[in-house]
């Protein structure tokens, strides 16, 4: 499951590298046929830039929030509910070598 979410996070980091490219190439195309100033064509790419940032952040989000639905509704421990657990068992473990010392 962590390679899969891996995975996904690796192609939206090369997705927005590419989209970065492709938005420098239509706006450059865009000044080409008098659509758009040259002045003005850094404001827009970092417009475009910062909105899919922004899309791709409320992406990751949501992707973070439904992977935990999936994985609270299939019964999987969340980190901090194994940490408690191995906490316990230390705690359990130390309490039973120390009974067991007294002997």
């Amino acid at each position: 499951m962590k390679d899969l979410l891996n995975n996904m996070y690796s192609l939206g980091v090369g997705a927005a590298a590419a989209s970065k490219e492709q938005i420098e190439k239509t706006v450059n195309d865009l000044v080409q046929r008098g659509e758009v100033k040259r002045s003005e064509s850094n404001q827009l790419i970092d417009d475009l830039l910062a909105k899919g940032q922004k899309a791709q952040e409320n992406m990751e989000n949501m992707i973070q929030e439904r992977t935990k639905q999936f994985l609270s509704s299939m019964d999987v421990p969340t980190k901090e509910e194994v940490d408690a657990l191995k906490a316990r068992v230390a705690a359990l473990e130390k309490a039973l070598s120390e009974k067991d010392a007294e002997k």
